[in-house]
């Protein structure tokens, strides 16, 4: 699904988009499938690390049987890169390093606001009177990981999401380095297991 989770029709806002699913996801070992609802093709499969000790955990811990994982991307880049150039081209320098740096937190503030929301869709939403601390702490159900980061620190991975999802629909892609184009985009996968947390291979 593709949403405009902000629309401002005023010339030069900064404009956030998402593209996002459910999959039924299944785990064998340290490998998750994920497949097409519906068609039950292969949608994406990933061969994740595990933590090298006893009782080490690898994300496909976080997949419960009968199960399904959501993936998304979400961006506010569209045009920041030329608009960061022209500015600099005026010697505008803070101006252009401000903007730049505002798109970033744009696209992780949709990728937080969608999180809510697809938990609210898994059936817990946050509390009304979650504090905000809480929020900031991740202390809710449900966690979000991207790669590159310490549970799945391979960029490579972003191939099978991209597959999965098809962001170029919003003008996400991906380069040689499987870096994400345009920067102010943020990419995850959301698991809802009541245990799942934080943790580094």
């Amino acid at each position: 699904m593709i949403d405009d989770l902000k629309d401002h029709a005023r010339a030069g806002a900064m404009h956030a988009r998402a593209v996002w699913r459910f999959f039924p996801a299944a785990a064998d070992g340290n490998r998750i499938t994920l497949r097409c609802p519906g068609t039950g093709r292969v949608a994406a499969s990933w061969d994740f690390p595990r933590q090298n000790r006893e009782g080490g955990l690898s994300l496909a811990d976080y997949v419960l049987p009968g199960d399904h994982v959501a993936l998304f991307v979400t961006t506010a880049g569209e045009g920041v890169r030329e608009r960061v150039e022209e500015w600099k081209h005026k010697g505008e320098y803070l101006k252009s390093h401000a903007f730049a740096a505002l798109a970033l937190e744009t696209a992780e503030a949709a990728a937080e606001y969608l999180h809510a929301c697809l938990r609210k869709y898994w059936g817990f939403p946050d509390p009304e009177d979650l504090p905000l601390e809480d929020k900031l702490a991740a202390r809710y159900r449900g966690k979000r990981y991207s790669f590159g980061y310490p549970a799945c620190p391979d960029l490579a991975f972003q191939r099978e999401l991209f597959k999965a999802l098809r962001p170029e629909e919003i003008g996400v892609h991906l380069t040689e380095g499987d870096m994400m184009e345009p920067e102010a985009s943020v990419s995850a996968l959301v698991f809802q297991h009541p245990d799942a947390r934080y943790f580094g291979v």
